[in-house]
């Protein structure tokens, strides 16, 4: 028997998994443990359009205020 790890967009997601459901022998295990929900994907995406460059910061300087706050 083979595995098989497919990315298929959310709009097919029930078709594909109705189709193979009746397949004798295949199982579907479901990995979202690590799933980035669409609308947290989105709004980074819509940070990173609107971002300026002088809202950035030296990853240097972003260390230093981390290890400030953790340590």
């Amino acid at each position: 028997m083979r595995q098989l790890t497919v990315t298929i967009p959310d709009d097919f997601y029930e078709t594909f998994i109705s189709f193979f459901k009746h397949i004798p022998d295949v199982s579907i295990n479901e990995n979202i443990e690590n799933e980035i929900p669409l609308w947290q994907q989105e709004m980074v995406l819509d940070r990173i359009k609107n971002a300026k460059p002088e809202d950035y910061i030296p990853i240097e300087d972003a260390l230093k205020e981390l290890d400030k706050k953790w340590l």
